[in-house]
């Protein structure tokens, strides 16, 4: 079983990004994910972020609702 703590600043480094808050905060400040595109589509993310965010989706894997969280915030 996983213990990870289910919160931003793990789901920013498990996709391999700076997790410091004030680096969340320009991250979701720079980019928008448009209406008609899926979180896992946009163009900002590398294949292997895509991956786990179409994978953890698709699962309903337990970063699932904060990936949900985090595209609201994208919007």
């Amino acid at each position: 079983m996983d213990t990870t703590p289910q919160d931003l600043s793990h789901l920013f480094d498990q996709l391999g990004l700076d997790n410091s808050e004030q680096s969340i905060n320009k991250f979701i400040a720079n980019h928008t994910v448009p209406a008609n595109v899926l979180l896992c589509q946009a163009d900002f993310w590398n294949d292997s972020q895509k991956s786990f965010l179409k994978e953890a989706i698709e699962e309903d894997a337990q970063w699932s609702e904060l990936i949900d969280h985090l595209d609201a915030q994208l919007r």
